[in-house]
């Protein structure tokens, strides 16, 4: 059996979301979830939000966008499941089938407390929208340090520490510089060393793997936060989704001038990708932030970069 679902990721002001505990007596009972439900027949995901939306908790969706589109197939059933960011709505939302309503951080989710197919719903919660890898100056500490700090003054949340032309020694010192930087404003640091020491990812909040490092890997590494991997392929991202990672890098989506002989993937095949993988993705390669809107609408958690996001 197929079932197709719209479900909401609805947002206050502070950040937190709002979930709902299903009935005791239905499929995955007890759990909790994002309020939504089926569509219809002929309904389109958007119409069955707006509808759901008000018949279980009385309020009008005003501002959505696409944040996530899962596949899982349970024991009984597939399901199908178009989730959308919420910021703004009409109303007062109320349990009005006896529901209760729960207002949740992301980062206070649990997923064993979510049915299967939500799960990674919480990692796309959890990640920005705009994800900077880190340019030039990284042999120049003070002035990689002022990039930095412009980057974040500028909302930068989350960063890629790469810097391939250092030695191990120096890559470790711009770490033990940049680490109290992003601590001190709540940004996410993540390591990229291809050529040094994965370990170091437990000095951050996590690591960056190469495609290369990808397909060697054998299980998750231990005690990271989060981590992602760069993938050019379907069977790359298949893989991370596979080993657990917790979002990847898509690329290249458009021509880029580093790597002009790569075969650009194109937005229509880049949506294409992205379907078939129950993982945050991002769009990478060519890219500025004024392509971050036709990014989410091809299925992408958002862009990430560097020219587009480290200041010159």
């Amino acid at each position: 059996m197929k079932i197709h679902v719209a479900a909401a990721a609805i947002l206050d002001e502070s950040g937190r979301v709002l979930i709902s505990q299903r009935a005791k007596n239905t499929h995955q009972g007890g759990l909790w979830e994002f309020p939504g439900g089926k569509l219809e027949a002929g309904e389109t995901a958007e119409a069955a939000l707006s509808r759901e939306l008000e018949e279980e908790l009385g309020i009008l969706p005003l501002a959505t966008e696409p944040l996530i589109r899962i596949r899982h197939d349970y024991v009984d059933r597939h399901v199908v499941l178009d989730f959308y960011r919420v910021t703004a709505y009409r109303g007062e939302p109320k349990g009005l089938e006896g529901q209760p309503l729960q207002w949740l951080s992301p980062a206070d989710m649990q997923p064993e407390d979510f049915p299967a197919a939500d799960r990674p719903v919480i990692s796309a919660l959890k990640l920005p929208q705009q994800y900077m890898i880190t340019g030039r100056d990284a042999e120049q500490p003070g002035q990689f340090l002022s990039r930095l700090s412009l980057a974040i003054e500028r909302g930068i949340q989350l960063v890629q520490l790469r810097a391939h032309q250092l030695s191990d020694s120096a890559y470790r010192q711009l770490l033990a510089d940049v680490l109290p930087l992003c601590r001190a404003s709540g940004v996410n640091l993540l390591i990229n060393r291809p050529q040094g020491v994965l370990a170091w990812h437990s000095e951050a909040d996590g690591l960056h793997l190469t495609a290369t490092q990808l397909v060697s890997l054998t299980q998750r590494p231990a005690g990271a936060k989060l981590i992602g991997a760069s993938c050019h392929q379907l069977e790359e991202v298949k893989l991370a989704e596979r080993a657990g990672l917790d979002y990847v890098l898509l690329s290249p989506v458009q021509r880029t001038t580093t790597h002009p002989q790569a075969v650009s993937l194109g937005w229509p095949r880049f949506a294409e990708l992205v379907d078939q993988v129950n993982l945050p993705v991002y769009a990478l390669g060519g890219l500025s932030a004024d392509d971050l809107p036709k990014a989410i609408l091809s299925g992408a958690q958002g862009i990430a970069a560097i020219s587009a996001f480290w200041p010159d």
